[in-house]
């Protein structure tokens, strides 16, 4: 039977989450600017809601490390430096196509990735397009078969949204990268886990050489571009 205590907890529960994804795209859009800080009492004003699911909220996204929570001077979005990004784009190098190849050789259902293409195509702004386009590249490696393989890219997933966010704003150029995704499913359909894993190396490889001055990322296609999003409004 549920009681009054157990009610509230689930109300707490979804305003958190719905506080939490309001934020999220608020970071990733740039509207909630790298090195801003979040005040928990200004926030739960603008949204409407109390302090508690704001404060939580903030837990949640200094876990995923888009946040930096500090004592004594609160929360702020967290700012990059360069050896950050060159940090997580080597990760992201090292894991992703090996990822990618033994999903693809595992035979794996394509559909969400080509869903995924979709969405973005039709996106009416960059916050949609920006979640379509993570949500294809996390339907090609997600049946890798190796679940902590799997965790660690997903924690990777908006520390490279936020870096990604800031260098497309400066060179916003998203239709060649969803160029670059076409191939990339293409060639997974065929069933070349081989050529796949390098399509993948080089699409984010590229990307990091003109956009982080990562010199060791993989090989660069011809013709490549790295993909923009347009700024979007959420936080009013």
């Amino acid at each position: 039977m549920m009681t009054a205590t157990s009610l509230g907890q689930i109300a707490t529960t979804s305003r958190t989450t719905h506080v939490l994804e309001i934020l999220k795209v608020a970071i990733l859009n740039g509207q909630l600017a790298p090195g801003q800080a979040l005040v928990e009492s200004e926030l739960a004003g603008r949204l409407g809601v109390s302090k508690t699911p704001v404060r939580e909220a903030l837990k949640t996204l200094e876990g995923t490390g888009l946040v930096v929570i500090r004592p004594y001077t609160g929360a702020t979005v967290r700012a990059f430096s360069d050896d950050d990004a060159v940090a997580i784009y080597d990760m992201r190098l090292l894991l992703e196509p090996e990822a990618v190849r033994r999903s693809v050789a595992a035979g794996a259902d394509l559909e969400a990735a080509a869903g995924a293409l979709r969405r973005a195509r039709d996106a009416d702004d960059g916050s949609e397009r920006s979640i379509a386009n993570r949500d294809f590249h996390r339907a090609l490696y997600e049946h890798c078969g190796n679940p902590l393989l799997l965790q660690t890219l997903d924690g990777l997933r908006d520390q490279i949204a936020l870096i990604s966010a800031g260098s497309w704003a400066r060179s916003a150029s998203w239709q060649n990268e969803a160029d670059e995704h076409d191939r990339i499913l293409a060639t997974a359909r065929e069933g070349d886990a081989e050529a796949t894993a390098r399509l993948v190396e080089a699409h984010i490889g590229g990307f990091a050489r003109r956009h982080i001055g990562h010199e060791s990322a993989g090989h660069e296609p011809a013709g490549h571009q790295p993909g923009g999003h347009e700024h979007g409004e959420v936080i009013r």
